[in-house]
């Protein structure tokens, strides 16, 4: 069954603490989103481990399976780590839009290995951790802009980028905070 896309605009969580993971974007600052993201990778490695019918069960209707949301997890770090090095190369860039929930269909998140899942995860997290650890001074004040219009800028996206990760591990392992 297809879960219902979620069309909700999240930028709210720049300016306040999410009620359901605990993540508090405002509290961090962008220099620490690298480890952050370095361990909330490690923890999704931890995720995938368990057993095959544990980490493709969806808990309910509207909601993905484990390996689903460590797909999209994956997927949104390369996508962020093209964007930010788009923000880095360029002055003020429109990022090409990305549709997740099409995204999940074509690439088959529940039938996908969850062993490579891991590993393509934590390739992915570390590149873009790597990436946010080369951002210096006035890079962070770099912006870049989404098709809807929302505009972030580097320290910005970052915070907002580390939310994703963090709450999706809630979905799965109700583990709050950052």
């Amino acid at each position: 069954m297809p879960i219902v896309p979620d069309d909700k605009d999240w930028t709210w969580v720049l300016e306040r603490r999410c009620p359901e993971s605990g993540f508090d974007a405002p509290a961090v600052p962008p220099e620490s989103v690298a480890a952050l993201l370095r361990a909330n990778a490690a923890a999704w490695t931890r995720v995938l481990r368990e057993a095959d019918d544990m980490v493709r069960r969806r808990p309910a209707d509207d909601r993905w399976a484990p390996l689903e949301y460590a797909c999209h997890v994956r997927d949104v770090c390369a996508l962020y780590h093209d964007r930010l090095d788009l923000m880095l190369r360029e002055d003020d860039p429109l990022y090409p839009n990305w549709d997740q929930d099409a995204a999940a269909v074509d690439a088959r998140y529940l039938e996908q290995d969850p062993a490579a899942v891991s590993r393509e995860l934590l390739d992915a997290a570390t590149g873009l951790a790597d990436a946010f650890d080369g951002v210096r001074g006035e890079q962070w004040f770099r912006k870049g802009r989404r098709s809807d219009g929302a505009c972030f800028s580097v320290a910005g996206f970052s915070r907002y980028l580390l939310h994703d990760p963090v709450h999706h591990l809630y979905d799965v392992s109700a583990h709050r905070g950052s």
